[in-house]
């Protein structure tokens, strides 16, 4: 903004991590309100209207980089604050549907903590920038407007009902809750349409006291996936290391497989999958919370790029798709779409006409390149409802578990899958001629046969006695054959 332009404001609908971006991304160019129904709590602390936050979070580099550049400093705030900062996949044990990933040197990496930090410093810096405001336990109930133009919100506030708030735009980003669709059905503007492809999934975590002197050694993340190749329930479990010298564990599984928020259940049910360890990991171990449970995890996306949105209105996050929490794919494609945003705000403005419709449709190629990877996969288990795979995806899938394959292998493979995983490059990085020259020469041939524990974690996590076979490893070797 300059001195002689007419000052702009800007409302954000939710205050979750796409929230927050956004209006860190309109700070630039308008003051900005961020509506939230919560109490945005001052440190890393529960709220009500994210309870999925209860579950381990996957902060990809794709994401990390992405919110970095919005927010300079972000990653050094995150670990100052308790978060730890993992190499891929040198400090990762994780059993794909092909099989265990070598350890290596770094090709990318995450952040690893509660998703309850994660938004904290984010919030923290996000409404320290100046003109940005807070309006809690507060509701949006309409837009305000017509079906060309939104002007405002209409807003329940603790003081006030149906307060307007005007704004020259208006982002929804309140999440798999959102109401847009009939906020715009109101205003007279129909027919958006909506997609889903639904699993089942049901998610269950539980935090556990970390073993004495793993978090000092870097304890990696462990994590046993599904294969969807099989025609049975996709079931998984994994361990992550986060803030305050504690494992947060997450099991999921897929219709028929589920489960439950039996505590008697957990370890068990996490011993039953393709390999044991996590559950073995977790005997003995000091359990610091409840069992937390989580339904509704379909895959939903709504077109609203294909609709005649009015001006001065675009949606972000969770409200235009929300993908299988199993991909850890969110946070990223927000923060992606939102960079692409902030170019568009800063080559022609925010008075510039169609504004909100540019920015909804700059959001399309995360959004798809995500739905593309989850929906593809979920659809293959038992019981799964939803769209179809389009016609060619059965051969793009064999040139995948073939590449995969030779990810267990070959490290260019496994900086190949790593690189497209954590959403740094879109899954056109695999079809490089040399991805694909390393992909035709994939095989399994000399693969791991055990999770890649070193004998000092196994001593550490008391896996020492009676866990079976144990392939030696050097976390930043060399893996596999030739490269």
């Amino acid at each position: 903004m300059t001195q002689s332009s007419p000052p702009r404001h800007a409302v954000v609908i939710g205050g979750s991590m796409a929230g927050l971006l956004a209006a860190a991304v309109l700070a630039e160019h308008a003051t900005v309100t961020i509506i939230d129904a919560d109490t945005l709590p001052d440190s890393p602390a529960p709220r009500r209207g994210l309870p999925q936050a209860r579950h381990v979070h996957v902060m990809w580099s794709g994401g990390a980089r992405a919110i970095e550049k919005i927010l300079p400093g972000i990653t050094e705030a995150w670990t100052a604050a308790g978060a730890i900062r993992r190499s891929l996949p040198t400090d990762l044990v994780t059993m794909t549907a092909q099989g265990w990933i070598p350890r290596c040197g770094e090709k990318q990496f995450n952040i690893s903590c509660s998703r309850d930090l994660l938004d904290a410093v984010v919030r923290a810096r996000v409404t320290g920038l100046p003109g940005v405001s807070t309006l809690q336990e507060s509701r949006v109930r309409a837009l305000e407007g017509t079906a060309a133009r939104v002007t405002g919100v209409r807003v329940d506030t603790p003081q006030e009902r149906d307060r307007l708030v005007t704004a020259d735009l208006v982002v929804d980003a309140s999440g798999r809750g959102s109401r847009a669709r009939a906020w715009l059905q109101q205003l007279g503007v129909g027919g958006i349409r909506q997609a889903q492809v639904d699993s089942g999934l049901v998610y269950a975590t539980r935090i556990f006291e970390a073993p004495s002197g793993a978090h000092e050694m870097g304890f990696p993340i462990v994590n046993v996936q599904s294969d969807p190749r099989v025609y049975a329930p996709g079931q998984t479990a994994t361990i992550v290391p986060i803030e305050n010298g504690q494992w947060q564990a997450t099991l999921s599984g897929t219709r028929g497989g589920q489960p439950t928020g039996d505590p008697e259940q957990f370890i068990p049910f996490a011993k039953g999958l393709r390999d044991p360890v996590v559950g073995e990991l977790l005997v003995g171990r000091k359990p610091l919370t409840d069992i937390a449970v989580t339904q509704g995890t379909a895959n939903r996306r709504v077109y609203f790029e294909k609709a005649d949105l009015p001006d001065g209105f675009f949606a972000v996050g969770d409200s235009v798709a929300t993908f299988n929490p199993l991909y850890g794919q969110g946070m990223t494609v927000a923060a992606q779409g939102l960079l692409a945003v902030r170019a568009l705000l800063r080559t022609q403005g925010l008075a510039h006409p169609s504004f909100g419709r540019e920015a909804q449709r700059a959001l399309v190629p995360q959004v798809s390149t995500a739905w593309e990877l989850a929906t593809s996969q979920d659809i293959l288990y038992p019981g799964a409802t939803g769209m179809k795979p389009r016609a060619g995806v059965g051969l793009l899938n064999a040139y995948v578990n073939r590449l995969m394959t030779g990810a267990t292998t070959r490290e260019a493979l496994t900086a190949a899958f790593l690189q497209v995983i954590t959403m740094s490059s879109p899954p056109s990085y695999w079809l490089r001629p040399p991805v694909v020259w390393h992909v035709l020469r994939a095989s399994d041939r000399g693969a791991l046969k055990a999770p890649p524990l070193t004998a000092a974690e196994r001593s550490v996590a008391g896996l020492d006695h009676g866990s079976g076979p144990v392939d030696p490893v050097d976390p930043v070797g060399p893996v596999g054959q030739a490269r």
